[in-house]
């Protein structure tokens, strides 16, 4: 696991070029504390900052071929390796290290761009070919690893994190402001646009090629479902539990010791577990959890006042892994430990996310990071197998879509005049297709808050209309699939890549830890592509064949069954205490807010938050959590790499 930075040299000389690539780079030395490199001359500059996990003394990157025409910067892991070098070794290639790197150094040789299709594992790379003149970038076909890049001209910067290119002095920062109607409405940008104007991150799936000042991209790869309804559920069972077991094996591969997350739900358990069964010496496992010290009339609040709520999964955690005869340990964070964190978090993000769960993953990827420099981790699991409750949601809507869509239109649009009552949204997401239905309304702003919100935003807001191309991709990828089917593909080239996978990378890089994850792999996807619907989600079930796998390693009922839960944190509760209202108001107060939202909607809805009454409807409806934080965290975003804050980021690099 490492990092990357690049750019075309169309501006400076070499000496200049060495300077700011070694600048580039060391904005990122959390990504690869381990070893530098650089390959720099008249036509590109290439940094890598590594952390050294296979081939600990050798691999070193820039890594080339023997005449010096092939340059590879590699970020992440190929698990298939071993095969494919075997397979170059009988075509003549001669291979000096024992990594993967050399692999896709050589594999390029042979196969060109056709190498990416064959490569099983997370990865972004950049190769020079100084033979043909060009750049070749590409991503993995989940987007587990992050790849950047802007293109203006003959100049491309690229590199794994957008904070790299603060170091380039023609980098063109500038607020992408278009995209913040799309972020209130989803917490994440679901195209490749950032809130950058002009970064742009690589399509998982697809490799793109620059050569003189023109950049061509391609596709490698494509999600295509192929259901298969000739095997019963308890069948799918025993070979995803065989498929994932396989694949969590080849994911072990390291010259370092391996751990695993633990939150006690059955994504990260099978994990463990599987890890655990492979190594009689026994596995590290990390949970998270939180110190509610000091907030205990809040807590019974909100655990006994009708509001269900879970403030803390480490029970869960710790009574799996002493089932499953794992080690454990954990970390409690307290209500001021996550306050205080998120200008930090935001900073490794590089784009604004309003995500809680990020910061309880920045916890514990710290806390592993003390022990181990891999972890195995759940992430994927619930996109491809079935697990969010927006596919119960769009199994409903299923339902209302047999009504005529001119009298669901004329519903919706009645609905969205009248005041907030109960089966409001419903009415307002029905009113169309799949890709209205499909935005998740307890987490997020509706189309009519936008403009509410949003200083001088006229609107209108049309959320839909930046799912409908994935939609319209997912009707031709599933076969004409069920909503149910066609909402998981797009979770998996959207949701997916741009908020789990995104979280995940940064927040354990954070931490100079490899995060690993088994589920997001070639051999199971092929698996939980040909699944029937039912064998993924029904009435009573969420990730059905999945749990039935579970409880053929003879889980315990508990954690098998349990029902899906986001990564719990009791952020609800503590908006209410005057640590956290003071410090949101003092940013939804500051400059920055009066330039971007309307300050009085802002502060309406913090102190409806903070005098909810979660003893009744009327006070629960006005808990609005998700939507403070995702305001707050653009907020401390914005003022890390565009307010006061960001003039420590400025180039180091002096150029006339």
């Amino acid at each position: 696991m490492c990092g990357f930075v690049g750019f075309t040299a169309v501006d400076f000389d070499e000496g200049v070029n060495r300077a700011i690539v070694k600048d580039m780079a060391d904005r990122i030395i959390h990504r690869g504390p381990d070893d530098e490199g650089f390959f720099v001359n008249d036509d590109v500059a290439m940094g890598f900052r590594r952390l050294s996990i296979i081939d600990l003394e050798g691999s070193h990157q820039p890594m080339q071929n023997a005449d010096g025409s092939v340059t590879v910067t590699f970020n992440g892991e190929i698990y298939n390796f071993q095969e494919l070098r075997a397979e170059l070794e009988g075509m003549g290639y001669q291979f000096k290290t024992n990594g993967d790197t050399e692999t896709i150094v050589h594999g390029y040789e042979a196969w060109g761009t056709g190498m990416f299709e064959r490569l099983r594992g997370m990865f972004a790379i950049a190769i020079w070919d100084a033979k043909e003149k060009q750049l070749v970038l590409a991503r993995d076909i989940f987007g587990i690893k992050p790849l950047y890049y802007q293109h203006e001209g003959r100049r491309l910067i690229w590199g794994s994190e957008i904070k790299s290119f603060l170091a380039h002095p023609r980098f063109k920062k500038e607020l992408n402001r278009e995209a913040l109607p799309q972020y209130l409405c989803f917490e994440y940008m679901n195209d490749s646009q950032t809130m950058f104007k002009d970064v742009h991150k690589m399509t998982p799936g697809h490799f793109m090629v620059f050569k003189d000042g023109k950049a061509t991209i391609e596709c490698f790869y494509k999600i295509t479902y192929k259901i298969d309804r000739s095997k019963g559920l308890e069948e799918w069972a025993d070979i995803i539990k065989d498929t994932f077991d396989e694949s969590v094996r080849a994911h072990e591969i390291a010259d370092v010791e391996i751990g695993s997350f633990l939150s006690g739900g059955i994504d990260s358990s099978l994990a463990a577990y599987c890890m655990g069964q492979h190594h009689d010496e026994g596995v590290k496992t990390f949970s998270v959890g939180y110190d509610i010290t000091g907030s205990e009339e809040q807590r019974d609040k909100a655990e006994n006042a009708g509001f269900k709520i879970k403030l803390d999964e480490l029970k869960d955690a710790r009574e799996f892994a002493e089932w499953a005869g794992l080690s454990n340990k954990d970390v409690q964070v307290t209500a001021k430990e996550f306050l205080d964190i998120v200008p930090t978090e935001q900073y490794h993000m590089d784009e604004p996310l309003g995500a809680p769960s990020a910061i309880p993953l920045y916890f514990v990827s710290q806390l592993a990071s003390k022990e181990v420099k891999v972890v195995q981790s759940g992430e994927g699991a619930d996109e491809l197998f079935g697990g969010y409750w927006i596919y119960h949601d769009q199994y409903e809507f299923s339902k209302y879509f047999k009504v005529p869509r001119v009298l669901r239109a004329a519903g919706g649009a009645v609905a969205q005049k009248l005041p907030p009552f109960h089966g409001r949204h419903f009415a307002m997401r029905g009113s169309g297709g799949p890709e209205k239905s499909y935005q998740r309304a307890c987490m997020n702003y509706m189309w009519d808050e936008v403009p509410n919100v949003l200083k001088g935003y006229n609107g209108p807001c049309k959320p839909w209309e930046w799912c409908k191309p994935h939609f319209d991709e997912a009707a031709v990828q599933t076969g004409g699939g069920d909503v149910i089917t066609q909402t998981q593909y797009v979770d998996m080239v959207s949701y997916m890549p741009y908020d789990i996978c995104l979280k995940a990378d940064r927040m354990s890089m954070a931490h100079s830890l490899e995060l690993r994850v088994p589920f997001l792999d070639k051999k199971v996807l092929d698996v939980a592509l040909q699944l029937p619907t039912d064998c993924r989600v029904t009435d009573e079930h969420s990730k059905y064949a999945l749990r039935r796998a579970a409880a053929h390693l003879g889980f315990p009922q508990k954690v098998a069954d349990m029902p899906k839960q986001p990564f719990i944190t009791p952020l609800t509760v503590w908006l209410q205490t005057d640590l956290y209202y003071e410090r949101i108001k003092e940013a939804f107060t500051s400059p920055a807010a009066h330039e971007f939202f309307n300050v009085d909607y802002l502060m309406k809805m913090l102190n409806d938050h903070r005098s909810a009454d979660f003893s009744t409807q009327e006070g629960r409806s006005k808990l609005k959590m998700m939507r403070i934080w995702n305001v707050y965290c653009f907020l401390c975003w914005y003022e890390v790499f565009f307010g006061e804050t960001s003039k420590q980021y400025a180039p180091k690099t002096q150029v006339a």
